[in-house]
């Protein structure tokens, strides 16, 4: 049961805080929610004008604890050399001189050992498990919608061998309560019909009842309307400039911001970055390292205009790597990974790449022509594990670099992080 204490009158000024965050996407948000129910008044800055306007903006939409096998495994090697001269490769790495994206792949390829990508599965896993139960909680106490099916989410192989490899990390999530079934392809059919005339091509999937789907922008605007009904205060359009530090009592002291009413400095008794893949560069300069790099994702979102041949299930494509998503009105695809800098411009040849896929396959789902784009920063870690804790400053936490799967994590990562501030502890993140 999620904590009922609201948060209580204060005599705190508006530049006075019991808690500042850093970033307003669907996980900063979270991060305000789940501190408000522990009773403290919250602060959320972003540079956007609303809430979850970047990263959370046209995701994939899934709440998947089925995705909790990280990229860094032992097949992913020579899946990425294989891929390294593809323009449409599903994950596609473009070397820079730039020494943090090098230690990045030097510790992406580490925890590629069986052992390491093991242990990581487990603890998404568990994470996103307590996620996706908040998930649930919240839209149930709350009593909002953002388009949500519970329908579960089917995991199709085209490949035979890559059926067969996912057997074993099947077992392994049931082993930590995830459960992901195998099945075959008529049953492939039975779940989601729209798969007719392409059962051949299937070679087997994977099933997890009780994984959702839904609109992770219209989530995090709900959610934060509701912040702001239980007092929490916005900054939008405005950018945090600077951290006020007391290095002798390893703390910070203030938020430096500049918005629209010119430059302020907030206080607060506990400070939350949530910048996603900003995180890493903000923070390099405090002495706070993170090992983040910025995965360039891309969506296509297509009116469905009453079709019926469009999925209803959940879907991701093994071989393609790429996520379906039915949002009433609209089909979400989102997929592909760019490990390429900071940059947000879109790829035609990859945007394309999508659009075939989903017109081979579902040639009938919607109005192919009326298409929009969008790409969008995941923050990733070479393990996938977010950074969920404190740093060396101890009032100044973390809840940030979680890739793919920042609106399947984000209610648990908050929900936690809240945790540690109320207690005043928590394990040290970076």
């Amino acid at each position: 049961m999620l904590q009922a204490n609201l948060p209580q009158a204060t005599s705190a000024s508006r530049n006075d805080f019991d808690v500042i965050i850093l970033g307003g996407g669907v996980v900063g948000i979270n991060t305000a929610y789940f501190n408000l129910k522990n009773g403290k008044s919250v602060c959320v800055i972003d540079r956007q004008p609303q809430a979850g306007l970047e990263t959370s903006f046209a995701n994939g939409g899934q709440v998947s604890v089925s995705h909790a096998e990280p990229w860094a495994n032992p097949s992913a090697p020579l899946k990425v050399l294989k891929w390294l001269f593809q323009s449409d490769a599903p994950l596609l790495f473009r070397p820079r001189m730039d020494v943090h994206q090098w230690l990045w792949i030097a510790k992406f390829l580490v925890d590629c050992l069986p052992q390491r990508a093991s242990r990581h599965t487990a603890e998404i896993v568990k994470l996103a498990t307590q996620s996706r139960s908040l998930i649930q909680t919240v839209r149930h106490e709350e009593g909002f919608h953002y388009d949500e099916r519970s329908k579960g989410i089917l995991h199709f192989y085209r490949d035979p061998k890559e059926f067969e490899a996912a057997i074993p990390v099947a077992e392994l999530m049931r082993q930590y309560g995830c459960n992901r079934t195998i099945i075959d392809a008529d049953k492939v059919v039975e779940i989601e019909p729209a798969f007719a005339d392409r059962r051949q091509e299937i070679a087997g999937a994977t099933y997890t009842a009780e994984d959702e789907s839904g609109d992770a922008l219209k989530f995090t605007q709900n959610l934060a309307q509701v912040c702001e009904k239980m007092g929490a205060v916005f900054h939008y359009s405005t950018q945090v400039t600077a951290l006020g530090l007391d290095r002798a009592a390893s703390k910070v002291t203030s938020v430096e911001v500049v918005g629209p009413e010119g430059y302020k400095t907030l206080r607060a008794r506990d400070v939350v970055v949530s910048l996603g893949s900003w995180s890493a560069p903000f923070l390099r300069p405090y002495g706070v390292n993170l090992n983040i790099q910025p995965a360039k994702g891309y969506s296509v979102t297509i009116p469905t205009d009453g079709s019926n041949m469009a999925p209803v299930t959940s879907l991701t494509d093994d071989e393609y790597k790429l996520v379906y998503s039915n949002l009433g009105d609209r089909l979400r695809i989102a997929g592909t990974a760019e490990l390429a800098g900071y940059s947000r411009d879109l790829n035609r040849t990859r945007c394309q790449a999508i659009i075939d896929n989903v017109r081979k396959l579902f040639p009938r789902a919607g109005n192919f022509d009326a298409a929009t784009f969008w790409s969008g920063l995941r923050p990733t870690t070479p393990s996938n594990i977010p950074y969920v804790g404190r740093t060396r400053y101890r009032n100044l936490w973390l809840n940030t670099g979680h890739g793919t799967l920042g609106w399947t994590l984000g209610a648990g990562s908050g929900f936690r992080v809240a945790g540690m501030i109320a207690e005043g502890k928590g394990p040290f993140a970076a």
